[in-house]
């Protein structure tokens, strides 16, 4: 067979990898902003050099999320499928890909929320201080005003990488566009469709990348 045709023999499987892909990947990004913001919020604030919270939600907080980014993916994903038996009743598919992937998403996500927000100028803080804002209205007025630009190239960031770890998923029953590349392209010597789906896979980050980009350059006042 000819490129195109073996294209349009395995249309349906690749159709279904990228809709398992995009199931793993928008429910764990959205768990990830909900989470990850607020956690990289409450690091900010509990960081020694902030001290708006106990210091003590800082090291816990830090020592989870440091622990989580240091656990090598593959093993992280095998060690969390008795849980998420547990929780869903099974490990393979989509939507039990989404518990791993969400849990490091939000240690990624959260962690560079911290650094964006520890870039903010201390000028925000005494003016905000003198105008008698509360903690909550310093965070909502001030600090993710400030820092938004910061935490959606952050968000972009993160997208970028769970779209690498969840190609990661097909190696244990997720499923997905890294399933379909290893299953239908490697393992059945069939190297066009593995490269296709890479290509795939490739061109889906740039499109995230520039779209984070543009976003982040259209809500950026300081300019």
């Amino acid at each position: 067979m000819t490129f195109l045709e073996k294209i349009n023999y395995y249309l349906p499987e690749l159709i279904q990898s990228l809709e398992e892909t995009c199931i793993m990947l928008g429910y764990s990004m959205l768990i990830t902003l909900l989470v990850g913001l607020t956690l990289g919020i409450a690091l900010f604030l509990s960081n020694p050099s902030i001290k708006a919270l106990n210091i003590n939600y800082y090291w816990s907080f830090n020592f989870l999320i440091t622990f989580i980014r240091s656990f090598p993916y593959l093993l992280f994903v095998i060690s969390l499928i008795p849980l998420t038996r547990m929780i869903l009743g099974s490990a393979f598919g989509p939507y039990p890909s989404i518990i791993p992937l969400s849990i490091v998403g939000i240690a990624i996500f959260s962690r560079l929320v911290e650094q964006v927000l520890l870039d903010i100028p201390g000028d925000i803080k005494v003016l905000a201080e003198s105008l008698g804002a509360t903690t909550y209205k310093y965070i909502w007025n001030f600090i993710l005003v400030e820092s938004r630009s910061g935490i959606i190239l952050a968000y972009t960031t993160t997208t970028v990488s769970m779209v690498s770890y969840s190609t990661v998923m097909g190696i244990v029953g997720g499923g997905g566009i890294g399933d379909f590349a290893i299953r239908y392209g490697y393992q059945s010597y069939e190297n066009e469709i593995m490269y296709f789906s890479i290509i795939i896979i490739i061109i889906s980050v740039f499109i995230i990348q520039m779209l984070g980009n543009f976003i982040a350059r259209k809500i950026d006042k300081r300019k």
